[in-house]
């Protein structure tokens, strides 16, 4: 499934991928990522993310902030948890981290209100807390994630350019948003109406809550709303959703509409591809997880970090957060080339499957 924008280099020079090698738990677990107990070196960062339904998280975030953080400090011990979209579960995971004496955790909270009293809790036992692609709310120490503003600006763009002609007022759109527990959500969907509002008609309007089922139910009930034949073009906040859309778009006979993205996950490319989803927007992770594990371990030695979080923003409980917001990128058939096979993210290999052969062959990328 952001403010005022300060501009990165997508696709930072890569570091040497220092993996853990002992295994991290399955979502939901509370294991270690790294060998050893954090608790009694005193060099201890724990990484609390989300869910393990969105690709990206275990994927692409974790193994890039372990191997920043190795890099950097090669005596740090590494703790991991996933919340498996639980807030009673990351609430409890932030306790246990606590307890076994993590010095810094960087989290990105399943619901931003509900863990702040556990991020409070922790900051008064010593503990310092970073946002990570989520602003939580309580005393936080900094923040990194993108401009979400610009990236609901991005999305509905992708999807008044692919309407083309048809992008007029008489076009009705079906709008699928994220889960109103993240502070990320409405981001997203305040700079895709800034887009489209007086352009298009937002004729159904709904939260997916980032769950693909969830948005493949709301798209079937535009469609009864609706009806088949005026539904223009479908903006969807995330490409978990997109999929579940995908699905249910084909399943009505339904096609040719625009239907947006987000996170450039490898299924979304390979829609993209097909032409069954018209955009998404790549927010390259490797600078956002490094950025990340470099502020952890500046507050884990007590260094500056101003260097690295060059903005300030308000968190919903009102605290003033030192912020760094990367820029994302908007990707359609015509710059796949150019961004996430350019950035290493995927190889042509890994999109251009047997299935995708012919669609790769006319897009370009064969």
């Amino acid at each position: 499934m952001n403010a005022t924008m300060r501009r990165v280099v997508i696709g930072a020079t890569a570091v040497s991928m220092a993996l853990s090698i002992a295994a991290c738990g399955k979502a939901g677990d509370d294991k270690a990522s790294d060998s050893g107990s954090s608790g009694s070196g005193g060099k201890s960062i724990g990484l609390l993310l989300p869910d393990s339904v969105t690709a990206r998280y275990e994927k692409f975030d974790k193994p890039y902030f372990d191997a920043k953080v190795k890099a950097l400090c090669s005596d740090c011990q590494l703790e991991y948890a996933n919340a498996a979209a639980d807030p009673a579960k990351q609430a409890q995971q932030v306790s246990n981290m606590v307890t076994k004496g993590v010095k810094v955790i960087v989290i990105s909270a399943q619901d931003s209100a509900a863990i702040k009293s556990s991020i409070q809790s922790a900051v008064a036992k010593g503990v310092k807390v970073v946002a990570y692609d989520r602003l939580a709310q309580g005393p936080v120490s900094a923040y990194v994630s993108f401009d979400n503003v610009k990236v609901g600006e991005l999305q509905g763009q992708a999807l008044l350019d692919a309407l083309g002609a048809k992008a007029t007022t008489a076009s009705k759109i079906v709008m699928i948003n994220g889960d109103d527990a993240d502070p990320n959500a409405a981001q997203f969907k305040q700079g895709a109406h800034k887009v489209l509002d007086g352009k298009v008609t937002i004729a159904y309007e709904q939260s997916g809550l980032w769950k693909d089922t969830v948005a493949a139910q709301k798209m079937s009930a535009a469609i009864t709303q609706l009806g088949a034949k005026n539904i223009a073009g479908v903006y969807a906040a995330n490409d978990g959703m997109a999929g579940g859309i995908a699905n249910t778009l084909k399943g009505a006979k339904i096609s040719g509409i625009p239907l947006t993205g987000q996170d450039a996950e490898l299924a979304a490319i390979q829609r993209i591809v097909a032409g069954t989803q018209s955009a998404t927007v790549y927010k390259a992770y490797k600078p956002e997880a490094e950025t990340a594990a470099q502020l952890a371990v500046n507050l884990l030695e007590g260094k500056d970090i101003k260097s690295l979080a060059t903005t300030t923003l308000t968190s919903g409980s009102g605290d003033k957060v030192p912020s760094q917001l990367l820029t994302p990128v908007s990707v359609t058939k015509a710059n796949i080339k150019d961004t996430v096979v350019k950035d290493g993210l995927y190889t042509v290999a890994d999109i251009c499957t047997p299935e995708y052969a012919a669609a790769c062959k006319a897009a370009g990328l064969q």
